[in-house]
C-alpha cells in the first residue's frame, strides 16, 4: 500500500489516517496483546503501510500507548455520561436506590466499545511485566479515575443534602463499583441473575451509607 496520502498539501500527517491506524491496532492488540501483534498485523488492519504506521508513531510502543489512552478517554467519556444520565436527577434520598440500579445496570452491560476496551485492558494486565507500570497508570488515568471522581462528585452531593452519610466520596465510589459488580462465579463472568446481583449491591451500598 503506498503512503502517497498520508500527508495533505499542508505537509501535515492526516488524521483519519492516525485515527484508522489507533482503531487497527486497538483490534490487534485486543487480541494478540502488545508482545505477539506485529507492526504488519496492524497496518493490515488499519488499511495502511507499515511505513504509514512508522510516519505517524516512534515505534510499537508509543503506538500502544496512544492506544490505550485514546480507548479509556473514549469509554470513560460515555461512562461519564451513564453517570450525568442516572444520577443527576436524583432529588431526594428514596430516588438514590432505583437511580444507582439504573447506572450499574447500564455501566456494567457496556458497547462494543467497552468490550473492546475490557479485552485490550485484559492484555495490558496480563502483560504488565513486559509494559511497565507507566501503561498501567496511563490508562488508570485517562479512563477509571475520571468515572470514579464523577461518581464521587455526585454521592459526595448526597451527603452534603443530608441523603447519604460519606466521609471519603472517592472511597464509597469504589465500594459501590465492587459491590454492583460482584458475581458469584469467576472474575468477568456474568451470572444469569446479573440484575438481581446488581439490585442487591446497591442496597448493601445505601443501607452502609445511609444518614
Amino acid at each position: 500500500m503506498g503512503d502517497d496520502g498520508d500527508r495533505p498539501a499542508s505537509g501535515r500527517l492526516r488524521a483519519d489516517k492516525r485515527a484508522a491506524i489507533v482503531a487497527g491496532a486497538l483490534e490487534v492488540f485486543a487480541s494478540d496483546g502488545y508482545v505477539r501483534a506485529s507492526i504488519g498485523a496492524i497496518a493490515e488492519a488499519s488499511g495502511v503501510s507499515t511505513r504509514t504506521i512508522y510516519k505517524h508513531f516512534a515505534d510499537k510502543s508509543a503506538l500502544f500507548d496512544a492506544v490505550v489512552a485514546a480507548s479509556a478517554g473514549r469509554v470513560a467519556e460515555a461512562e461519564v455520561e451513564l453517570v450525568e444520565r442516572h444520577l443527576d436527577g436524583v432529588a431526594g434520598a428514596a430516588e438514590i436506590g432505583p437511580a444507582l440500579v439504573g447506572f450499574a445496570v447500564a455501566w456494567l452491560r457496556g458497547s462494543a466499545e467497552s468490550a473492546a476496551h475490557r479485552a485490550l485492558i485484559g492484555q495490558v494486565r496480563a502483560e504488565a511485566a513486559h509494559l511497565g507500570s507507566d501503561v498501567v497508570a496511563a490508562w488508570w488515568a485517562a479512563g477509571p479515575v475520571r468515572v470514579q471522581r464523577a461518581l464521587a462528585d455526585r454521592l459526595a452531593q448526597w451527603s452534603a443534602a443530608g441523603w447519604l452519610r460519606i466521609d471519603d466520596a472517592d472511597r464509597a465510589a469504589v465500594h459501590l463499583g465492587r459491590l454492583v459488580s460482584a458475581t458469584p462465579g469467576p472474575p468477568g463472568a456474568a451470572p444469569p441473575d446479573r440484575d438481581a446481583w446488581i439490585v442487591a449491591g446497591v442496597d448493601v451500598f445505601v443501607r452502609g451509607y445511609r444518614a
